[in-house]
């Protein structure tokens, strides 16, 4: 696959494109991204995630892409490269300005896409821990895919450090919100359990889908409820992975449940 970015409206190889060192978004982190699958050279969901975009500009009061543009940028990417089976991060700043936080009066958005092959394989189930670390479904920047992802970064590195592959944040409630950079999926009592957004969960493209598909309904976990949890799982708009535990709460695989729901999300 070729080394090619598609940046404002051009095709360049990615040693030629170029951010301005005062551009929001690497400044303030104002901005926004996506990050969108690629399968049979397709991308079988953008819409939601263009719909998704689109609000959260709305929220940030930042001026949203066209639609058209970013559908033909996306398809001119895939072809430029040759893109089968992976992803694409698009990305949004506010762009350039002076300096200090309040933005120009007339913004100039920047947008990015960029294109990662992947093979699209079945990840190996995951040890996850409780984090220290706990996200506001007050605030509206739960409800985006803002681009200041540090709290997810310092989460995933002390999960790590601690011997274990990612981390189960709280929301400011009290309840399970989401794990570092996934929704969570929990089994209980034959019912499959997805965090609310109230409780600090990302409206993530996948819970989505699978919110509407009926095959799992909103519900509060607490800490305390996870020794009931017969199965879990964290989904993005990538992949669907196994936890295999959960601060110590060893859990089973339901394979039949994880090959509906695997067929659902990620059909051949």
């Amino acid at each position: 696959m070729s080394a090619i970015v598609w940046l404002n409206g051009r095709l360049l190889d990615i040693a030629d494109a170029h951010i301005a060192p005062n551009d929001r978004g690497f400044l303030l982190s104002d901005g926004l991204f996506e990050t969108i699958r690629v399968a049979n050279g397709q991308t079988p969901h953008l819409a939601r995630h263009l719909a998704r975009l689109e609000e959260g500009c709305a929220i940030l009061r930042l001026p949203s892409p066209d639609r058209t543009l970013l559908t033909q940028a996306i398809s001119d990417l895939l072809h430029a490269t040759n893109l089968s089976g992976g992803s694409l991060r698009l990305t949004v700043t506010r762009g350039t300005g002076p300096r200090g936080l309040v933005p120009p009066a007339t913004p100039h958005p920047t947008v990015l896409i960029q294109a990662t092959a992947s093979t699209m394989s079945v990840p190996a189930p995951v040890r996850l821990g409780l984090s220290r670390f706990r996200r506001d479904g007050a605030s509206p920047l739960a409800r985006v895919k803002s681009l200041a992802c540090l709290l997810s970064v310092m989460s995933r590195m002390e999960a790590v450090a601690a011997g274990l592959d990612d981390a189960l944040l709280l929301g400011t409630t009290g309840a399970v919100a989401e794990a570092s950079a996934a929704n969570v999926l929990f089994l209980r009592k034959g019912c499959l359990q997805t965090p609310p957004i109230t409780d600090g969960a990302l409206p993530g493209t996948s819970r989505a889908r699978l919110l509407d598909g009926g095959f799992c309904m909103e519900a509060r976990l607490l800490p305390q409820d996870l020794k009931t949890v017969t199965g879990a799982w964290l989904v993005n708009a990538l992949s669907l992975t196994a936890i295999s535990s959960i601060d110590g709460h060893d859990l089973p695989l339901n394979a039949e449940l994880d090959r509906r729901l695997r067929a659902f999300l990620f059909p051949a």
